[in-house]
């Protein structure tokens, strides 16, 4: 439901005046003696066809001086309607005062259209209407895609008993695809504000449900079955944009840098911190908030969320997260590993590690390897989709750059730059 200006009236607005008005959208109201300015007082409401019970947003706005009784009266609302002063509203200053509030439709009131007026310390400044739609049965709804769910994508669930003379506030649906029993809750803040009987909830199904049909049941506050639906859930399969995507990375950033384009040689300090970051053009559904960036240099394994600044709009959706080094850690490099797409998708790449000023290893032997080891040939590299024709393929001194056969074409020097934190 969009707001819309439904009614505009230029009002002259004079305390302990005449009231001079004028019907337009434009325009300046002449005060009796033609020396005051005036501001336009516009009525602003939202109006698709009200249901009973339904929540409306009032606002009057140019109100040239503050007043205690601004009130809305319709023979549709519940009750008359207290508008209140918006001391913090951001508007033109040539919009003068504003005051809002919501008011409620009858529950009782029948289908057609009702009056509306508007009222500044008694005097009506505005009159309008209310149309009023008949109200629908209750119905409780399963969102599902044409293909059906993915194992571990979110389902959204609603439940809309705005309806005469039903009552409870207490739902919850179960179903074999969720992990649990489901609560349906109104939020007042969502999509759904001005329908005080809409309920609603947004649970993901079971990373491990098998593909098929399920029973969604919908049940009331004392347990009784309400009403029923089916959810097809069927996992990606090869062909699908989303079997296995279009990975790219992981890749290294510094702590405090922007995801952007990767260094070309990057290294952290032993105990510092870095992001890692994860792209995919199309990532496994459900799994975005799963994805995670282990390694034996990390202290513990690495959650990635999903990039949302809008200096990347346009680009395959990206992933990061920030890692903790594990200090005390020798020099050499480290793998770091994403597995995403249920287990379908594995890239690792390789994370230079300097040890921290003044640390001497005292073991024969350490988790990583020194750059230059035969772990970092381009063999141990995963491979994916994505991957382009010329790439640069490990990192510190073993870093090579091969051609699309696997050729190696040129060895890259060993970067001197200073270390990441």
């Amino acid at each position: 439901m969009g707001w819309s200006r439904i009614t505009i009236v230029t009002v002259a607005v004079v305390c302990g005046g005449t009231v001079v008005c004028g019907v337009g959208a434009s325009g300046t109201a002449a005060a009796d003696d033609g020396s005051r300015a005036k501001k336009k007082v516009q009525l602003l409401f939202q109006s698709d066809g009200e249901r009973p019970g339904e929540l409306v947003y009032l606002e009057v706005v140019g109100v040239a001086t503050r007043h205690e009784k601004v009130v809305a009266r319709s023979p549709a609302f519940a009750h008359a309607v207290r508008l209140t002063y918006q001391r913090d509203r951001m508007a033109e200053p040539s919009w003068g005062l504003s005051y809002s509030a919501l008011g409620r439709i009858s529950m009782k009131a029948k289908r057609g259209t009702y009056p509306l007026t508007v009222s500044i310390a008694g005097r009506v400044v505005d009159r309008g209407t209310v149309d009023v739609v008949a109200s629908p049965r209750p119905s409780f709804e399963v969102s599902d895609s044409v293909e059906g769910a993915r194992p571990g994508a979110s389902v959204g669930l609603s439940f809309d008993d705005l309806y005469p003379g039903e009552t409870g506030s207490s739902f919850t649906v179960h179903s074999k695809a969720f992990k649990a029993p489901v609560p349906l809750k109104h939020d007042q803040h969502g999509g759904y504000w001005n329908i005080p009987r809409m309920f609603e909830a947004l649970p993901s199904v079971r990373p491990d449900a098998k593909d098929g049909t399920y029973k969604v049941v919908l049940t009331g506050p004392d347990g009784r079955r309400i009403a029923e639906r089916r959810l097809t859930v069927r996992a990606a399969r090869p062909g699908d944009s989303d079997y296995k995507g279009r990975a790219r990375g992981p890749e290294f950033f510094g702590q405090h840098s922007d995801l952007g384009r990767s260094p070309r040689h990057f290294r952290v300090t032993a105990g510092g911190r870095m992001k890692v970051m994860w792209q995919d053009f199309a990532p496994d559904p459900g799994e975005e908030s799963r994805l995670t960036a282990t390694s034996p240099a990390f202290e513990e394994p690495v959650r990635l969320k999903r990039y949302d600044s809008k200096s990347v709009d346009g680009s395959d959706p990206i992933f990061y997260g920030l890692a903790r080094v594990r200090s005390g850690l020798d020099s050499g490099s480290y793998p770091v590993t994403v597995v995403s797409h249920h287990g379908r998708v594995k890239r690792s790449n390789r994370l230079v590690v300097t040890a921290a000023p003044g640390y001497h290893s005292s073991k024969p032997g350490h988790d990583g390897d020194k750059p230059g080891h035969d772990r970092d040939k381009p063999g141990r590299q995963s491979d994916h989709a994505g991957i382009p024709a010329m790439a640069v393929i490990g990192a510190g001194a073993g870093a090579l750059a091969v051609g699309a056969a696997g050729v190696p074409l040129v060895r890259a020097r060993r970067a001197r730059t200073g270390d990441s934190r």
